[in-house]
């Protein structure tokens, strides 16, 4: 892949970028991953198609225990991981696991991308801007069971603040096809242009690291799959889950007490179930 490496380069160098000093193309892991302050992990195995959801697993477990280790060995101890390459959730979980050295909350999993999916389509319900709509959460795992959840969500219409369901006005395409069309976006994508989001993905990941270098607006949350241990809403321990997080100072924290009732409940725990399902499977691979 080197030499396509060196196609990236090129077109890095293209962009003039301002802030852009110097772009290393490298297949080694001690250069690669050398004093980083800032990690974004994107490689990983696609599912091919036949492929059981096993053996998807099991291939990634080799690789985000290589780069986990290598970030242990290499990294700054302040580095910030934010992994992408699915299975994310469970594939940032894998890194974490095989890093022991860092902390785990110094690791996350791209949750941005659904994030923004999810305001943007209650925006073009609204008929308005989604720098309009705040506040959206994106339950647990980075696949078709995530729950995007909308009853805290603020949508401002012209220049007030309303709750997504007074400003939607259609309770039943809330509650039913937004979330599937949340939920199955990317396949969507995938279906449409025969290649998986790719621009959306990017936007994602720079919302994603802006937010955790710059923080969070007061009163202003944002999704991200973060470590469970400790959280308040009874998702299982040990998990990468997505919640609403706000961020100050470079740390996140869990936005606790907000009311959940038992629609979201039962959305909640569905995802968590493929979690636990999928760790347990990896941890299997990783001999832990």
């Amino acid at each position: 892949m080197l030499p396509v490496l060196e196609g990236v380069v090129m077109e890095l160098q293209d962009c003039a970028l301002p802030l852009l000093r110097e772009v290393i193309p490298t297949d080694k892991e001690d250069v690669a991953f050398k004093d980083l302050d800032a990690a974004i992990l994107v490689g990983s195995m696609p599912r091919r198609e036949g492929m059981e959801r096993k053996d998807l697993l099991k291939a990634n477990v080799a690789i985000f225990k290589s780069q986990g280790e290598a970030l242990d060995k290499y990294a700054k101890k302040t580095v910030k991981v934010l992994v992408v390459g699915n299975p994310a959730n469970t594939n940032c979980l894998i890194a974490a696991k095989s890093a022991p050295s860092i902390p785990k909350e110094n690791f996350s999993c791209l949750t941005r991308l659904d994030h923004n999916r999810a305001s943007s389509q209650v925006a073009l319900r609204c008929g308005i801007a989604p720098n309009n709509v705040k506040n959206v959460i994106i339950w647990g795992n980075h696949s078709s069971t995530q729950y995007p959840d909308v009853h805290h969500c603020k949508v401002n219409v012209q220049g007030k603040d309303e709750t997504a369901f007074d400003a939607v006005k259609d309770d039943a395409w809330l509650k039913g096809e937004f979330i599937s069309t949340v939920q199955q976006r990317g396949a969507a994508v995938i279906k449409a242009r025969k290649l998986s989001s790719a621009m959306s993905a990017a936007k994602a990941i720079c919302d994603h690291m802006r937010d955790i270098w710059t923080g969070t607006p007061e009163g202003e949350f944002i999704s991200m799959g973060v470590y469970s241990t400790g959280n308040s809403y009874g998702v299982p321990e040990d998990l990468i889950y997505s919640f609403p997080i706000s961020i100050k100072d470079k740390n996140w924290k869990i936005v606790d007490g907000l009311p959940i009732n038992d629609f979201s409940k039962a959305k909640m725990e569905a995802t968590a179930a493929e979690l636990v399902e999928e760790r347990d499977t990896a941890l299997s691979f990783l001999g832990v």
